[in-house]
């Protein structure tokens, strides 16, 4: 059983004591394994047993793309299946043998825009010799928000090698993103790797706050974006809705980028903390009095200004028409905990300015 010890400040290590405004004080550092799950969970986001720091191997630029890689304790995660007619979470608990929990962002380097829809996988070396291999789930966490992870084993103390592939994102892409990521790249970081150090990083409890809706705040740390959504959108205000426990933000732009009829842009993020919620199917419905300008599916896009969001363009599209969408498919990524309860049963939900 890993020796969880208070952590010591260090350069690599990012701490985990940052807490949202609605969690109280930093409850006791924990020492032992990982706590129960939350009894009675809200079907919505909540604070989480506990927060872990993390150590920072290193950052390294993957094509056009930026690649930042760090590690923490491995712990659990849950994975989203198919239950019937809907959809539910599935934990994935920490099996013997694993060492790390592995944690890749991806961004583009210029506008620090985070690209949460790739396929990402990811190598580990040492000594030239094979340690593992994995395609690595998409995730969404509420101190790292959209990311790429999972537990992996090492082969004990020493120096790694590993090297992360990165897609293509199969999404829209405007403006400077036109001809960027079209192919895959890797990057290739090593990091010296020791049991002691692991067990330095921080793992604080949050006995007090533990299972209320709300949320801990997002690591703060320089040269890393988070993924986090504008709190207003470029163009004319459409307004909000929150359905599932996922607040939409609506947007009709004019812009060349866009082509010639207006964009509708959506974009969808965690309550408390804005961070973008990608992997999901989304469709909307524009009416204007009793014409029906728009009704279909939406895609998922990447912007220099926007960031990630899902859009389309509707011919007529103006802000005093009423958008109405609809979640054909829950965010299809894996959910850190305080997640794993939200963002699965959704209704249809109309934008509504905020100023009506």
């Amino acid at each position: 059983m890993m020796n969880r010890r208070r952590f010591l400040t260090g350069v690599g290590t990012v701490a985990a004591t940052s807490l949202a405004g609605c969690v109280g004080e930093l409850g006791r550092v924990y020492t032992s394994s990982e706590p129960p799950v939350v009894s009675n969970r809200p079907d919505a986001v909540y604070v989480p047993t506990h927060v872990e720091g993390m150590r920072v191997v290193g950052m390294a630029d993957a094509g056009d793309l930026r690649v930042g890689l760090f590690y923490s304790y491995p712990h659990r995660f849950w994975v989203v299946e198919a239950d019937g007619d809907g959809f539910t979470t599935q934990k994935t608990g920490v099996k013997s043998g694993d060492d790390i929990h592995l944690m890749a962002s991806v961004w583009e380097p210029e506008t620090g825009v985070v690209v949460p829809e790739t396929g990402v996988s990811v190598e580990i070396a040492k000594d030239g010799e094979l340690v593992s291999e994995e395609v690595v789930y998409p995730m969404l966490s509420q101190r790292m928000g959209a990311h790429y992870g999972d537990n992996f084993g090492l082969d004990g103390d020493g120096t790694y090698d590993v090297t992360v592939g990165v897609g293509a994102p199969s999404v829209q892409r405007f403006g400077s993103f036109t001809d960027k990521f079209d192919a895959p790249a890797q990057a290739t970081l090593d990091f010296e790797f020791s049991t002691r150090d692991r067990d330095d990083i921080q793992y604080t409890m949050l006995d007090e706050d533990e299972g209320k809706r709300g949320a801990v705040k997002p690591m703060s740390m320089e040269m890393l974006p988070l993924g986090t959504a504008l709190d207003s959108l470029p163009g004319t205000n459409l307004g909000r809705a929150t359905s599932g426990d996922v607040v939409f933000v609506g947007s009709a732009i004019d812009a060349e980028r866009f082509g010639d009829d207006p964009y509708l842009a959506i974009s969808p993020r965690t309550p408390y903390n804005s961070l973008v919620v990608p992997g999901m199917g989304l469709s909307a419905t524009v009416e204007s009095g009793s014409d029906t300008r728009f009704d279909g599916g939406l895609r998922p896009g990447l912007d220099p200004e926007l960031g990630f969001h899902y859009g389309t363009s509707v011919a007529g599209l103006t802000g005093d028409d009423d958008v109405t969408l609809s979640v054909d498919v829950p965010p299809q990524v894996a959910r850190h905990e305080g997640y794993e309860t939200a963002f699965l049963d959704f209704e249809p939900a109309r934008l509504v300015p905020r100023n009506a």
